[in-house]
């Protein structure tokens, strides 16, 4: 499991920080873990660090991928439509405030706003790679996406059944229908069989 002292402090001083946001990491890791969360919880966050660290050579600003992964679901409310946007200004307000520079907050800013997943392909190396880590959760293995699909639906416990269902089904449906789900070759390769079969089954209402 990664290590998020650890992550922090390399990606924070790699940013160009002229300290070494401990009040930021605190205020990031309480919010990861209010109430109302059940996925994008740190369990969501170790997953994400841990798959980038197998990974990060595949980003050309690795600092500011690692960054973004910290702030991507740092504003999470689950009745609002702009928690990227929100996470995404936290980061860059954030990033600036440590001395580094306008370019490396704005790319982390943009990498943020990558998740809201409104495009198959997002533009640049680090957007897919981003994107790649925070979708592979749908090409886990059989029981953790069954884990996965049970900590959405309490996230959404105030939605009925009746509306839930078709909705995520179509989500998922969404992902489905893409040419292809992860953009990055390596996580393609490893990923894409796997999130297809968890995905199909969802859809049709055989995950347990």
């Amino acid at each position: 499991m990664a290590d998020l002292q650890r992550s922090w402090r390399r990606c924070w001083r790699a940013l160009g920080a002229s300290d070494d946001g401990a009040a930021v990491h605190a205020e990031l890791l309480a919010a990861y873990d209010e109430p109302q969360r059940s996925y994008h919880t740190r369990q969501h966050l170790h997953e994400c660090l841990d798959r980038f660290e197998a990974c990060r050579d595949l980003a050309p600003r690795p600092a500011e991928v690692e960054a973004a992964l910290w702030f991507h679901d740092a504003v999470y409310d689950v009745r609002r439509f702009d928690n990227e946007r929100r996470s995404a200004d936290w980061a860059r307000d954030a990033v600036l405030a440590c001395g580094a520079s306008r370019d490396v907050a704005a790319h982390v800013d943009a990498l943020v706003m990558a998740t809201r997943h409104a495009t198959m392909t997002p533009a640049g190396p680090d957007a897919q790679l981003l994107v790649d880590i925070d979708l592979a959760i749908l090409g886990a293995d059989v029981d953790r996406f069954a884990e996965y699909e049970r900590q959405i639906r309490r996230e959404y416990a105030h939605v009925a059944e009746a509306e839930f269902h078709p909705r995520r089904r179509a989500i998922l449906a969404a992902f489905l229908g893409r040419e292809q789900i992860y953009a990055t070759p390596r996580l393609h390769a490893e990923l894409e069989q796997r999130a297809r079969a968890n995905l199909s089954l969802a859809i049709a209402g055989n995950v347990a």
